[in-house]
This record gives C-alpha cells, sequence and structure tokens, in this order.
C-alpha cells in the first residue's frame, strides 16, 4: 500500500479543523499517509524572518506530492496561506497539486484558495482521498517526464503526460478513469 505525502496548510487558530481532518484520514485503514506539516507543538525555529520561515516550509513541502488546504474563509485572512500557495505553485520543477477541502457547514470559502486550486472537494473522506490519489498520479506522471529530454519522449509518453494534465486540471471528473 502506498504512503502519501501530505503538507496540510492550516491555522493553528483553527486546529479543530486540521484535527478533525487527520481524524477523517485517520478512519481509512485502506489510505496510508506521512503528515508533513508543521504541528503547533512543534513549529518550525528560524531567526524570526520570513525569508527563513519560507525556506523551512519549502524544505516541509519538499517530499510532498500533495498539499491541502483547508478552505475556510479565514484563509483570506493568513498571510502564510497565500504565502504556501505561491510556494507549491511557483518554486518547484513541478508544481504541487492544490486540494482546496470545504470543512463542513462552511456557507463561504476562500477565493484566493479556491482560485488556486487543483480540485476543491467538501469535507468527506471519499472526495478527499479520491482527490489526492488521483493528483498524486498526474503528478507523478509529470514528474517522471519532466526527467527525460522532450526529444527522447515517445507518443505513448507525450499521450500519458497530456493525460496526466486534464486529470491534474479536472475539477469535473470529465477524465476520469472511473
Amino acid at each position: 500500500m502506498r504512503t502519501y505525502n501530505l503538507f496540510i496548510s492550516h491555522s493553528w487558530s483553527h486546529s479543530e479543523k486540521y484535527d478533525g481532518l487527520l481524524n477523517l484520514l485517520n478512519r481509512k485503514n485502506y489510505f496510508r499517509y506521512k503528515d508533513y506539516s508543521v504541528p503547533k507543538d512543534d513549529p518550525i525555529h528560524t531567526d524570526g524572518s520570513d525569508r527563513k520561515l519560507s525556506e523551512a516550509i519549502y524544505r516541509q513541502m519538499q517530499p510532498c506530492s500533495i498539499v491541502l488546504i483547508l478552505a475556510g474563509v479565514y484563509a483570506n485572512y493568513s498571510e502564510w496561506i497565500g504565502k504556501e500557495i505561491k510556494l507549491a505553485k511557483e518554486e518547484f520543477d513541478v508544481p504541487k497539486p492544490i486540494i482546496a477541502i470545504e470543512y463542513l457547514g462552511s456557507e463561504r470559502t476562500s477565493r484566493v484558495v479556491k482560485e488556486n486550486a487543483d480540485r476543491v472537494v467538501k469535507w468527506n473522506t471519499e472526495s478527499i482521498i479520491s482527490a489526492i490519489r488521483e493528483l498524486t498520479e498526474a503528478h507523478d506522471v509529470l514528474r517522471q517526464l519532466r526527467k527525460k529530454p522532450q526529444h527522447e519522449l515517445t507518443d505513448a509518453e507525450r499521450k500519458q503526460g497530456i493525460i496526466a494534465l486534464l486529470k491534474k486540471n479536472d475539477p469535473n471528473g470529465m477524465f476520469r478513469d472511473d
């Protein structure tokens, strides 16, 4: 069984939602993950500069194939969620896919998070796990293809890359394998 490396962006002032997400994921014995998030009880120690904190978060995010963001409205007010989005989308050779998770009962979701998400899912274990699996698979394919020079790609590999891109950028599920 594969272990999925996740970076879960969250606000420590809303840690009950973060804990709730971990509880959802932990309930399923067919899904294994490693959480690379920054826990409240073990914060990143830096000299206090934004640059050092960005570097530390980058290192936390590096082994991950997916970034999960709890998409409550509070995300609009967190400058660090914006910085984490920027890191995921711009600082890696192959951008990290972002899954926005709309908390149960939330009436509004952060516009910034939704606009940057590769997939938006509801607070539902199966939807979250399905999105993680699909986007991780697409990310893995794109990373593998990125290692090869373009002129060495076979037609089958090009097709595989196109399908991976379509799946990654497919909020309505048109290109899923179901």
